[in-house]
């Protein structure tokens, strides 16, 4: 919608922030949860959308941070941390019959997820999310982005912002579940930060540039 012909736009939407600018956000809030406008967080079964939208944001300051250090646009890393798990609510929508014995075996911001939902499905929320960006008219690179970020060396194009995003995506998640250090060297995927030159003690020490949320962000 943000990209679309009734609003006058001559150019591709890159992120959020700026398609934010032209649509109001109850609107997004509803396109992303697939819900009428102004429906509660109950309304997503199994998912605490303030948790939801805390971890993405956190997710998504990570990833512009760690874009900057492989110099990768820094709009496209942060728009692509902030969407890249709204698959997650569509998932939760469409299995609301049996989400709590998923989330039981691997909750919403486990590092596992990704393969237990892959498991059961054959797909992952990273592919959803990609769905929702392609429908949305967003650049290419944020759909391939959003679509290999799961295992951003399974693409034959290899895209660095989707290894960057994995990266972004692991630290938010391991913070979520308060790993130590034996846990946080155990996950942590070296073969992925490798390609981009990042070992472990530089994704670590990698402070998210925090942001104030916007108002916008906050009403998501």
């Amino acid at each position: 919608m943000a990209n679309g012909e009734r609003f006058g736009m001559h150019r591709k939407v890159w992120g959020v922030p700026e398609a934010l600018m032209l649509l109001p956000n109850a609107v997004v809030r509803s396109m992303v949860a697939g819900a009428p406008v102004g429906t509660a967080a109950r309304s997503v079964p199994g998912m605490h959308l303030q948790q939801f939208w805390r971890y993405s944001l956190e997710t998504a300051r990570l990833c512009r941070s760690l874009a900057g250090i492989v110099h990768l646009d820094a709009v496209a890393a942060y728009t692509a941390g902030l969407l890249h798990a709204v698959g997650e609510l569509v998932i939760h929508r469409a299995e609301a019959a049996r989400i709590d014995s998923i989330n039981a075996q691997a909750g919403p911001f486990d590092v596992r997820r990704a393969d237990v939902e892959h498991n059961l499905f054959g797909f992952t929320y990273a592919q959803v999310s990609a769905g929702l960006a392609k429908r949305w008219q967003l650049p290419q690179v944020l759909v391939e982005a959003l679509c290999y970020q799961t295992n951003p060396l399974n693409n034959d194009a290899y895209e660095p912002l989707a290894a960057v995003l994995h990266l972004a995506g692991w630290r938010a998640r391991a913070g979520e579940a308060q790993f130590n250090d034996r846990e946080l060297a155990m996950t942590y995927p070296g073969e992925v930060g490798m390609t981009l030159g990042l070992d472990i003690d530089m994704v670590l020490q990698q402070d998210p540039i925090n942001w104030k949320p916007s108002l916008d962000e906050e009403c998501l």
